[in-house]
């Protein structure tokens, strides 16, 4: 059976947490890839209060296989009491794209 493909979300309050998580995800496996931008301007609802803030936005490339531990991990790692985890089913990709994509989240290691 062909792996399913995610692009798994989350943000960080900073640069410095987004490149720890990044780089963490991606030594454990659990990602091929990911992407770090910002930074981005969040506006949202917490604990009965609209806040904006800066945040980092973390695209993560992965299979579908490796979605309930790439979130167990951020959890685990995050700094945010209840960190954005969210996931968009990839339709479509390269054959390339997506063959390296399989192989490098082959044999996670959290």
């Amino acid at each position: 059976m062909a792996d399913e493909y995610l692009q798994v979300i989350t943000t960080t309050a900073t640069e410095e947490e987004a490149g720890r998580l990044a780089r963490s995800i991606v030594e454990a496996r659990l990602a091929a890839c990911v992407q770090v931008l910002g930074p981005i301007t969040s506006t949202f609802w917490w604990r009965g209060n609209i806040d904006t803030t800066p945040e980092w936005l973390c695209l993560m490339k992965t299979t579908s296989a490796h979605f309930d531990e790439l979130v167990a991990h951020l959890k685990a790692h995050h700094s945010y009491e209840v960190p954005e985890v969210t996931a968009i089913p990839i339709r479509r990709g390269s054959d390339d794209y997506l063959a390296w994509i399989s192989e490098e989240t082959r044999g996670s290691r959290s």
